[in-house]
C-alpha cells in the first residue's frame, strides 16, 4: 500500500496484520481521486475531509498529499488509530490533521457541535457492519456538518446497496472495481 499521488507520492504506508482491516486498495483510491480530481491537480487544495471508520488512514492521507487542508481521522479501534498515528509519523506529517479516537456517531456529534464544515466525507465501516453505512449516511444527511457542495463518498462490497437517499443526501454516482463499490453523495 502506498501514496497514489501528491507530496508523498509513492511513499508507503502500513496496515495492520490479519483481516480486520481492509485498507482501501490502491486503484480504487486512484479512480476515487481521478473523479474528485478530473484534469486539476489542484482541486483539493484547501479542503477539508473526515475519514470515517479510517483504518489505516489511506485516504485522508492520500488528500493531505493532493493539498487538502485539513483532515478528521475518525477511527473508533485503539490500533487502528495508533497506525494512523504512525503512517503520518512516517512521512512526517506534523500538522493539517486530527485523530479522534471515537465511533462515528460520537465523532460526528463532536464535529457538528465544533461547526466543523467538510468539503468531504469518506466512509468505509468494514463490510459486515452493514447497519454502520444507513446509520452513518443517514446521520449525515440530517448534519449540519455538510455544506451545498460536500461530497460523501462511501465504499462498500458491491453486494450491498447502501441505499439511494438518506435526508438530504442523494446518490448520484457509482464506480465498481473488484468487489468495491464507491457510492457519491451530494445534498439534494
Amino acid at each position: 500500500m502506498r501514496v497514489i499521488a501528491g507530496k508523498y507520492r509513492s511513499r508507503p504506508l502500513r496496515s495492520l496484520p490479519g483481516i480486520d482491516l481492509r485498507p482501501t486498495a490502491d486503484k480504487l483510491r486512484q479512480a476515487l481521486f481521478n473523479v474528485l480530481t478530473p484534469g486539476d491537480p489542484d482541486a483539493l487544495v484547501g479542503s477539508i475531509w473526515l475519514d470515517l471508520y479510517a483504518g489505516t488512514g489511506a485516504v485522508g492521507i492520500e488528500a493531505l498529499s493532493r493539498g487538502a487542508m485539513q483532515v478528521l481521522f475518525v477511527e473508533s479501534s485503539a490500533s487502528a488509530a495508533e497506525l494512523i498515528k504512525q503512517n503520518l509519523q512516517s512521512l512526517k506529517i506534523e500538522n493539517g490533521f486530527r485523530i479522534l479516537k471515537q465511533d462515528a456517531a460520537r465523532a460526528l456529534k463532536t464535529l457538528q457541535a465544533e461547526q466543523v464544515k467538510a468539503d468531504y466525507v469518506f466512509l468505509d465501516p468494514p463490510y459486515g457492519l452493514e447497519a454502520e453505512y444507513k446509520n452513518t449516511l443517514s446521520a449525515l444527511g440530517e448534519s449540519a456538518l455538510l455544506k451545498s457542495g460536500t461530497i460523501v463518498l462511501a465504499e462498500h462490497f458491491k453486494k450491498f446497496d447502501p441505499g439511494d437517499q438518506f435526508g438530504d443526501l442523494r446518490r448520484y454516482r457509482t464506480l465498481a472495481q473488484g468487489d468495491a463499490v464507491l457510492s457519491f453523495y451530494r445534498k439534494a
